[in-house]
């Protein structure tokens, strides 16, 4: 991508990294006022099925979990995975607005949680609480659903690069010597 491409895809992405991070940590600081002590209560938004229940995670996605060194592994992968989407976005065609989209969701939920990971050793907020009667899915913030939606959404316009790209192999007919 040319610079003028970049410039072109940045005030997309800026739009949308930029308020999603200020979002996640604002909410995560009405959290941690608002619902603390951690683990104690559940806070029915939308009666069982939507709870806000603070929850400090050391790890990463899913409860997935190191040692003591977490915070810190986890901090030199987020680096490298910002590393990455970076890259993506400078290889970004000019036009793919939908790339542009979800590496900038991707990008402000890496954002969002290294805040975190960085600002104190309680780990990353967590607080938003789906569920029914006993089964409750894992604890989450904005920042994780920014990294959700990004990341699917990518893998669906990645793979149809790809499609496309396998599509116009096979069309191309062999060079003629």
């Amino acid at each position: 991508m040319s610079t003028s491409d970049r410039a072109r895809h940045g005030p997309l992405f800026w739009a949308i990294v930029l308020p999603w991070v200020v979002a996640d940590v604002v909410t995560k600081y009405w959290a941690v006022a608002a619902l603390s002590p951690p683990h104690v209560r559940s806070h029915a938004v939308i009666g069982e099925w939507l709870r806000f229940t603070l929850v400090y995670n050391r790890g990463a996605a899913f409860g997935i979990h190191v040692g003591d060194w977490s915070r810190w592994i986890f901090t030199i992968l987020t680096l490298g995975a910002l590393l990455m989407l970076w890259r993506l976005f400078t290889e970004t065609a000019a036009g793919d607005r939908l790339r542009v989209v979800a590496l900038a969701l991707v990008t402000a939920g890496a954002l969002g949680n290294l805040i975190d990971r960085l600002r104190w050793t309680r780990g990353v907020v967590d607080f938003i609480d789906v569920g029914v009667a006993g089964w409750r899915f894992w604890t989450f913030n904005i920042a994780d659903v920014g990294v959700t939606c990004g990341a699917v959404l990518l893998a669906i316009v990645l793979w149809r690069e790809d499609a496309a790209a396998r599509t116009n192999d096979a069309g191309a007919s062999p060079v003629a010597s």
